[in-house]
């Protein structure tokens, strides 16, 4: 059965708004936008970076254009359920999908049915580089770095925690696991916020995440971190070693990923491009630089012209990966 977690989170920048702002010329700009609320479907729910990253860059949508944004989580399905919602809303502009680029990547090999078509169903706004999502295990394993806890997991019952199925954690649980002969469970969840709860309870021994989220854990030494799969180090840990720099170089552990913001397919482009460009300045205000660094994340979120055409990029590195990985869910 699946629990639908629906909670809004309304955004308003009140009396001191800029009111609407009037859009350039185009069969779709006679009107202002937004001139009412605008919904951001998240399809995690709180206390991750997915939804850390849509709460505080609507807050500056909302200041800037003098209108509430909305953000509504509904986790569920590995993020499926929130994005078939989206897929279905009109495409005026009013409602937009706050996910991983997982959703929009490998879950069209791992379902059978996603429920919408993540190519034709939506138009992409806005990127933000996941940045590095470090791999730590309870305090009760034994381990230092990655060899150590491959040869721990040999012979010991392991569940490895992942924030949704096809995510980036799966993928390395998943290769760790045909790589090195492991029987190491993945166990999904709706987001990290729940992840992190059981880790602390010690019900799972290894899980990968942002570093945000998982910090109060790393605090009070309840987790270890062993390695970064990724191209680079975790800039709030960087004594950890890549993946790569301790001999696992397989492409699988050198992926990276995104907090992709979409429209519903057809939305206008003078839209897109304008909530493309204040996503881009969000980042740069006060509140996103505060909250970028809490993550550890560097990068400025790509605009929809460059993120649209690295997600070629990223299918065409991906979908090859998973389909290798033989894995296949409900």
């Amino acid at each position: 059965m699946i629990h639908r977690n629906r909670r809004h989170f309304i955004l308003g920048a009140g009396a001191v708004g800029l009111g609407g702002i009037a859009l350039s010329s185009g069969a779709h700009a006679t009107q202002t936008w937004p001139n009412r609320p605008v919904t951001i479907v998240v399809n995690f729910p709180p206390g991750g970076l997915t939804d850390a990253i849509a709460r505080t860059f609507a807050q500056y949508a909302a200041q800037k254009t003098g209108q509430q944004f909305i953000i509504e989580n509904k986790p569920g399905a590995g993020g499926n359920i929130g994005a078939a919602q989206v897929s279905k809303e009109p495409a005026d502009g009013y409602t937009f999908l706050h996910t991983v680029s997982s959703t929009l990547v490998q879950g069209r090999v791992l379902y059978a049915n996603l429920g919408f078509d993540p190519d034709k169903d939506f138009a992409l706004v806005a990127g933000t580089n996941s940045g590095a999502l470090p791999l730590v295990v309870h305090k009760s394993v034994p381990a230092t770095n990655v060899k150590e806890f491959v040869a721990w997991a040999k012979t010991n019952k392991t569940s490895f925690g992942t924030w949704a199925a096809g995510s980036a954690a799966h993928i390395v649980c998943q290769q760790l696991n045909v790589l090195y002969d492991l029987k190491m469970e993945p166990v999904h969840y709706r987001g990290e916020g729940p992840m992190w709860q059981d880790m602390n309870a010690g019900s799972l021994q290894v899980a990968m995440g942002s570093y945000q989220a998982m910090r109060p854990l790393l605090e009070r030494d309840v987790i270890r971190p062993i390695g970064v799969p990724g191209p680079a180090r975790a800039p709030l840990l960087p004594n950890v070693p890549t993946m790569v720099e301790q001999g696992y170089d397989h492409p699988a552990f050198r992926i990276y990923g995104y907090l992709v913001l979409a429209a519903p397919a057809g939305t206008p482009k003078d839209i897109v491009a304008k909530l493309s460009a204040l996503w881009i300045e969000a980042a740069q205000s006060e509140g996103g630089r505060k909250m970028m660094e809490s993550f550890g994340l560097r990068d400025l979120p790509l605009g929809h012209v460059e993120i649209s055409a690295d997600y070629e990029n990223l299918k065409k590195q991906l979908i090859p990966l998973v389909k290798e990985l033989g894995v296949k869910l409900e």
